[in-house]
């Protein structure tokens, strides 16, 4: 059995907390224990100008090195320009590079398939990966979500967001149906929380009535001018405010992640000695 399980934080509406989420979650699981590599699935390189790596347009090595070297079956760059985060985790990078790259993706054979194929070799080595996904639909978040055991959706608790969360279980369906049927979604995380506007409780009360048919986490992010500062210090909302609401949500988020996945190991075993 796989032991790794890889996460797609996708939302194809930019400004939810995506990268933040991805960060935070991801060292909040090396503080746990767990071997966490994170990926950088966007030509912008949020991730990895969150990660303190200012130039990233500078990088000899970054995924769209790693997943051209698949396409073209050489092999990889050596140490796959895996960078160590001073925090305990990993970092696969990106820079303006993999914008070029996804277009030329299109041509390719398989297409869908390539991050997936990119990440085997690494699965073995990490506990979690979590992919940090472009705020789009294309091919690079459709990558993404073929090489994704599941997904966890960031959304601000308003109207244009949790609008489009239907595009997005649509695209997610989709990908299900003809990529990958194991898909999973773990649910939608609501951030940048301000619940003292009746928009915000309004629009959050809906979405914890869709019941079974959409999880939403019972963690809720709140908004900090904090968190956004994070970006620019190049550290985890943990290292940055350790005391601040954020990092005390992030934490509780980690211990959910890890609560659920134990619950579904659970179940699985159950299922295993029933059949």
């Amino acid at each position: 059995m796989d032991p790794c399980k890889v996460i797609a934080i996708a939302n194809q509406k930019g400004g939810v907390g995506k990268t933040v989420t991805t960060v935070s979650l991801g060292v909040g699981l090396a503080r746990a224990g767990k071997r966490v590599l994170l990926v950088d699935a966007d030509p912008q390189g949020s991730l990895t100008v969150s990660l303190g790596i200012r130039n990233p347009d500078e990088l000899d090595v970054t995924i769209s090195t790693v997943m051209q070297a698949v396409i073209e079956e050489r092999p990889p760059p050596d140490g796959l320009g895996i960078i160590h985060h001073i925090e305990g985790v990993d970092l696969l990078p990106a820079n303006i590079e993999l914008s070029a790259f996804e277009v030329g993706l299109t041509n390719v054979m398989s297409r869908e398939y390539v991050l997936r194929e990119t990440l085997e070799s690494l699965r073995q080595k990490y506990d979690h990966i979590l992919i940090d996904c472009m705020p789009s639909l294309g091919m690079m978040t459709i990558n993404a979500l073929a090489a994704a055991d599941s997904v966890i959706i960031p959304s601000q608790p308003n109207y244009l967001s949790t609008k489009g969360l239907s595009l997005l279980m649509g695209s997610i369906s989709k990908v299900r149906r003809q990529i990958n049927p194991g898909l999973c979604i773990d649910g939608v995380l609501l951030t940048m929380v301000d619940n003292r506007t009746n928009n915000a409780k309004s629009v959050i009360a809906s979405l914890r009535q869709t019941g079974d048919r959409l999880h939403v986490f019972d963690t809720e992010i709140p908004y900090s001018v904090r968190a956004a500062e994070t970006s620019m210090e190049g550290k985890s909302i943990f290292a940055h405010d350790k005391r601040g609401k954020v990092a005390v949500a992030y934490e509780n988020l980690t211990k959910e992640v890890l609560a659920n996945e134990w619950r579904e190991a659970a179940r699985s075993r159950t299922q295993d000695r029933i059949r």
